[in-house]
């Protein structure tokens, strides 16, 4: 698409016989167009590297869509919305040098703006032309005090139990197939798994053991149709986002076991097709219900090997992982006996197997237990990257599946005015997978700051989530305040802390709370990471405490500490977060809980609008630039008020003489 002529030679408040009557000094429009939109037309040139010098049809004006993009979360509105706001609404019209009654375009076309920041890497585009403009008038310092602190944000999706997202998986990866192909080029097994996961829909209603069943059974129907897209003439098929998915979700929610199949145990429900354990605490913590996977043969094939050769395979010729089941066994020639709904997955529908279903090697699949599966994993496969996080825990224990977003903050420690709005700017708004630390958070926003020519923060207020020992030495080492309460020590039942000790790294010694000092301090570093961490052990000194209960294990002899290298700065940390003006200090970080709500209840960063990681950091760069740009004309408003206020006083004090 080639760009329109554009000039910035038009007279900026262009909405005829409105500006004197409608728009006083201080309104937000006004003030937009005057210390807004010029900056924006000034990008231009940035924004041209999306679109194509001189090709296809003239596309609408890129200026025209920032602004409007901004002026859209600024006043909250979605895209239909914000067109007719620029059909209606003569604040927008005048703050865009617009006329009312020009021509408008259709909504989609905002869809389309967003999409190309997207595929030229200028989602912050809108963002760093603020925080410049902010630069440039003096608000914003390349190198300020900051205050950090993340939030979480809320997907597009629902958070789904193990069963639903690997149904709905199988459902989309069919319905992708089905339209590429005919019915005589299906599998043989086709109609079953469509019937099963297409046309029909999970009776909730059922108790714990049926669906721990039926989430092994579509563990084995993702297996089976996985290794059919495997064969060689299915590569296209294969490559496929939803068939890409499905293999994906399986590899997360199931393994393959190698070994000679188990028998299933007494316990379990009779099935005719298989037979799965009992799972006790329901879907969401299904237990490793053994299924195994559908044989590549025939049944006369398969009784046939059982009589000559049991099931039994080399540790070597076993199947260790997914990547490696097309190694193991064959896939189904034409004509093998497909699955039914509710029947056995080799021989006749309906019938049991003469001998257990098993690969070649006698690999089994199986669900992974609860503590088996990634952070990262898939919970809903409409938004695969959308992934689940918690915080706190009991009754403060919050759960979502979605991102995170880090919030950087410029501190001004200047006391305001009665009335007088905030000094204070975002400069960072970096958004992530919701499973990822705070401390990873803070490394991405270092280095997106640093992207957009500002320097680290000399002061930086934070909480505990973002402090540790290294990170207090790698601070101080720079020259830098890291600002934020360390966490106490962990602590088993009632026993004493580590912090509860007395601790001489440089001595290599540790008193205890008795007054007992240790006999023995060890160096430990780790081959693969380098890191250095110190045991400090207690010997007979525990033997006869009277403190022994409070300290040490029904089973334990003595006391042994580990602690890392940078131990010692934890510890001062410690110390000084009980002080009077530490505590003082950290009322600077709080007001980022402000800022926090701020964003959530004005600007909508609680929900993301669209789907997908690119899209949220999108719309969260746009919402940091909305907060920025109203609180620019709030405080610009204000000092016009207040140079109005002087003017007046001084004119009334000229009239007083």
């Amino acid at each position: 698409m080639s760009l329109p002529d554009f000039s910035t030679q038009a007279e900026l408040f262009s909405t005829a016989g409105l500006s004197a009557s409608l728009f006083a000094q201080t309104d937000r429009y006004r003030l937009f167009a005057k210390l807004v939109y010029p900056p924006l037309a000034a990008a231009r040139a940035a924004l041209e590297k999306c679109y194509c010098a001189q090709n296809g049809r003239v596309a609408l004006e890129p200026v025209l869509m920032l602004g409007t993009s901004l002026l859209q979360f600024l006043d909250g509105v979605p895209d239909r919305q914000a067109v007719e706001m620029l059909r209606y609404h003569a604040g927008w019209n005048f703050a865009l040098n617009r006329q009312l009654g020009d021509e408008v375009f259709h909504p989609s076309s905002l869809v389309n703006f967003r999409n190309r920041l997207e595929e030229h890497q200028q989602s912050a585009l809108g963002f760093t032309i603020i925080l410049e403009a902010l630069a440039q008038a003096g608000l914003v310092s390349r190198q300020s005090r900051q205050r950090l602190d993340s939030t979480q944000i809320f997907g597009r999706v629902a958070r789904m139990s193990r069963l639903d997202c690997m149904r709905e998986t199988l459902r989309l990866a069919l319905q992708e197939l089905e339209g590429a192909l005919t019915p005589e080029t299906r599998p043989n097994f086709w109609l079953g798994l469509w019937e099963r996961y297409v046309e029909s829909q999970t009776d909730y209603r059922a108790g714990s053991e049926t669906l721990a069943r039926k989430l092994a059974e579509s563990g084995t129907d993702a297996w089976q149709l996985l290794e059919w897209l495997r064969q060689p003439e299915q590569g296209a098929l294969a490559a496929g986002e939803q068939a890409q998915l499905l293999a994906r979700v399986f590899a997360e929610q199931f393994e393959i076991r190698a070994g000679q199949a188990v028998a299933a145990p007494k316990e379990t429900l009779p099935l005719a097709a298989n037979r799965t354990p009992a799972v006790s605490e329901g879907l969401e913590a299904a237990a490793p219900t053994s299924v195994e996977a559908p044989a590549h043969q025939t049944q006369a094939q398969a009784q046939t090997q059982a009589q000559t050769s049991p099931a039994k395979a080399a540790p070597e010729t076993q199947a260790p992982a997914v990547a490696e089941a097309a190694q193991v066994a064959p896939v189904a020639p034409q004509g093998t006996a497909a699955p039914t709904r509710g029947g056995s997955l080799t021989g006749q529908p309906g019938e049991a197997p003469t001998q257990a279903p098993v690969m070649g090697s006698g690999a089994t699949i199986q669900p992974k237990d609860k503590q088996q599966l990634a952070s990262d994993r898939v919970q809903n496969p409409h938004e695969p990257e959308a992934t689940y996080a918690a915080k706190g825990r009991g009754e403060n224990k919050k759960e979502h599946v979605g991102y995170k977003v880090q919030v950087a903050e410029t501190v001004c420690e200047v006391e305001l005015a009665p009335g007088e709005p905030t000094r204070n700017f975002i400069t960072g708004m970096v958004t992530h997978p919701a499973y990822e630390h705070d401390e990873a958070g803070a490394l991405k926003m270092e280095a997106e700051q640093a992207a957009m020519g500002l320097d680290k923060p000399p002061v930086q207020y934070v909480d505990s989530a973002y402090i540790s020992a290294h990170k207090l030495v790698q601070a101080r080492a720079e020259g830098r305040e890291l600002i934020g309460p360390a966490l106490p020590g962990p602590q088993k039942e009632d026993r004493f802390r580590v912090s509860d000790f007395h601790i001489n790294l440089e001595q290599r010694t540790a008193t205890c709370p008795a007054g007992k000092v240790s006999t023995q301090c060890s160096r430990l570093v780790e081959q693969s990471t380098g890191k250095v961490n110190y045991r400090i052990e207690f010997s007979t000194q525990c033997h006869e405490c009277p403190l022994r209960a409070q300290c040490l294990g029904k089973d334990q002899q003595h006391r042994t500490i580990l602690v890392g290298e940078h131990y010692t700065a934890l510890q001062e940390r410690r110390a000084e977060q009980q002080t009077p003006a530490f505590k003082q200090r950290m009322k600077h970080r709080n007001a980022i809980e402000g800022t926090q709500s701020e964003l959530v209840r004005g600007h909508g960063l609680r929900r993301a609008r669209y789907r997908g990681l690119i899209k949220v950091k999108l719309q969260n760069y746009f919402i940091g630039a909305a907060c920025n740009v109203k609180r620019w004309l709030r405080r610009e408003a204000w000092n016009l008020q207040q140079a109005a206020v002087r003017l007046s006083a001084q004119a009334g004090a000229l009239a007083n003489h």
